[in-house]
């Protein structure tokens, strides 16, 4: 029996509603968009069309538009609404002024045609929905997997979900570690990279983007100054090109530069990023041949602690709306990271088993009244209770 997400159940409800808004799935590569939304339509059991338009980076707007057709024509049949799935859309030159066409006309005709988008291309996949489709549509978001899902689906005990990570499709191959790392080389990394980012972006500098992904995974939970990321780089462009850059490998789910906390926004952005990939299984792959070393060795294990924890909360920030940031005052006293939702602020420090000082959090909160403070790991917050959702972010 599959494994269900929540995201499920969410896209059913949705589609049991009357019609009202295009829903769109988006979420990195391999992490079962497609998987969820086969699901949902199960469950909902309504007539559909399911259109793949993943396999052609040159497919015709026509394509589209016959697609959009042939599902009409069952809708017109049909004393229930009829469901028109596209995946991938977004490999459709100009798909969104197609879509607000089409959805537009049958909006006008009373054609009751529900409509799902999926797209592993964040970035590209918006900024369509913002130009054309505002008030035309609903994200629902497909992220890599988090420990309780894995655990649940998989059996896999907390260094596993350290070491793998949350991307299904992998996770089978475990017992078979070079396996398993071809696998997210060829299937996960190398298309996301490639496919996802550099072939649907404005990308002047490709292998540039390459080089700052791998560069970036490997130093997951460490901070570096844009001036350093270019001096480990050949190709180093300027420092305008690595932070954006950064933001184009974050809208992919793949590698975010988190900001230093401030409550001056322009502080914030012009601070050196702390790296954090989206799941550890991206560190992993990353690491090179001592990878085996990021369980064993306790300043590596302590970095990829981090990176889980920092990646727990991405998730959580895309979904809750919440911000991500890490603090270092001139003492270089630090908070590893800082998450903050209107007037509330918590202040969050990891142990991993390394002794680790915790008068970063007094100073923050000194500096800032009326902090909350976790310390993941310890004895009152355990790893596994954080990554598993059972500790309160906020007060």
């Amino acid at each position: 029996m599959q494994y269900e997400r929540i995201l499920v159940q969410r896209l059913a409800g949705r589609l049991n509603e009357p019609r009202r808004f295009i829903q769109v799935v988006v979420g990195p590569r391999q992490t079962g968009k497609t998987t969820a939304v086969r699901q949902a339509l199960e469950k909902v059991r309504f007539e559909h069309r399911f259109a793949r338009a993943s396999q052609n980076l040159t497919m015709p707007r026509e394509w589209l538009r016959r697609e959009w057709d042939e599902a009409r024509m069952l809708a017109h049949r049909s004393d229930a609404p009829v469901i028109l799935v596209v995946d991938e859309i977004q490999m459709i030159p100009q798909w969104s002024s197609v879509v607000k066409a089409l959805w537009d006309e049958d909006t006008d005709n009373g054609t009751n045609l529900l409509v799902v988008l999926t797209g592993s291309s964040a970035l590209l996949l918006q900024k369509g929905l913002r130009e054309s489709l505002t008030g035309r549509f609903e994200l629902l978001r497909s992220q890599q997997w988090d420990y309780r899902e894995c655990r649940d689906a998989f059996g896999m005990s907390l260094d596993d979900y350290l070491f793998f990570g949350g991307y299904p499709g992998a996770l089978p191959l475990r017992d078979d570690v070079e396996r398993w790392l071809a696998y997210m080389t060829d299937s996960i990394i190398n298309p996301s990279i490639l496919n996802d980012v550099i072939g649907l972006e404005r990308i002047t500098k490709p292998a540039l983007m390459q080089a700052l992904f791998s560069l970036g995974s490997a130093y997951s939970a460490q901070e570096l100054s844009y001036r350093k990321i270019m001096g480990q780089l050949d190709d180093a462009g300027n420092t305008t090109t690595i932070a954006h850059y950064l933001n184009v490998l974050s809208d992919a789910g793949l590698l975010t530069g988190i900001q230093k906390y401030s409550d001056k926004t322009v502080r914030k952005r012009a601070s050196s990023p702390r790296l954090a990939v989206h799941d550890t299984a991206l560190m992993t792959a990353s690491y090179g041949p001592n990878r085996s070393m990021l369980l064993t060795d306790a300043n590596r294990r302590g970095h990829l602690v981090e990176s889980a924890v920092g990646a727990y909360l991405l998730r959580r920030s895309a979904q809750e709306g919440f911000e991500v940031n890490w603090w270092r005052d001139k003492n270089n006293r630090e908070v590893d990271f800082v998450v903050s939702s209107g007037t509330s602020r918590t202040a969050i420090e990891v142990k991993s088993g390394r002794i680790r000082r915790l008068d970063g959090l007094d100073a923050f909160c000194a500096e800032y009244p009326g902090t909350a403070t976790i310390v993941v790991g310890s004895y009152e917050t355990p790893l596994e209770d954080f990554l598993l959702g059972r500790v309160p972010l906020f007060v």
